[in-house]
């Protein structure tokens, strides 16, 4: 089964409460913790990993907390599930380090390309904005007669 990790799925949840909370202030681990009922252990885990990665911004102070870094409809499914997990590849053929024993003799990879391409588009058309209101984006074509049928 193909499935995106729980922190990934938890970054997606913060995320949309923050994009939803966005106000003048920040929005403390804390609150988002109780507001989202993550522990806060992942939470701390999460917000640093999204900030090192320049998805949030941390504003210390009084006033102080967790702020999107770009706008919510800036902001993909993607750039969230990379921040936290890596470079999107479907299969160990897809990543930077190519380590496959079969590599010479393999038909699949010029189809795996393709494959990994659309499903890395299919996360980079929806934004947290999306989330937030409820949008549905426009579905990803990935072209031709047999994607239809498909």
């Amino acid at each position: 089964m193909l499935r995106i990790s729980k922190l990934s799925d938890y970054a997606i949840v913060i995320l949309s409460e923050i994009a939803r909370e966005q106000g003048v202030q920040g929005i403390t681990a804390r609150q988002l913790s109780e507001n989202t009922r993550i522990a806060m252990p992942t939470v701390v885990k999460l917000l640093k990993l999204l900030r090192d990665h320049g998805v949030l911004l941390s504003i210390q102070g009084r006033n102080g907390g967790y702020r999107l870094a770009r706008r919510p409809g800036d902001t993909s499914l993607a750039v969230i599930i990379e921040a936290v997990e890596g470079p999107i590849a479907l299969t160990e053929c897809m990543t930077e380090e190519l380590d496959c024993q079969i590599h010479s003799n393999c038909n699949t990879r010029p189809h795996w390309v393709h494959i990994n391409a659309a499903f890395r588009q299919a996360l980079s058309v929806v934004t947290l904005n999306d989330l937030i209101t409820g949008t549905v984006p426009v579905p990803v074509t990935w072209g031709g007669a047999r994607a239809a049928a498909l």
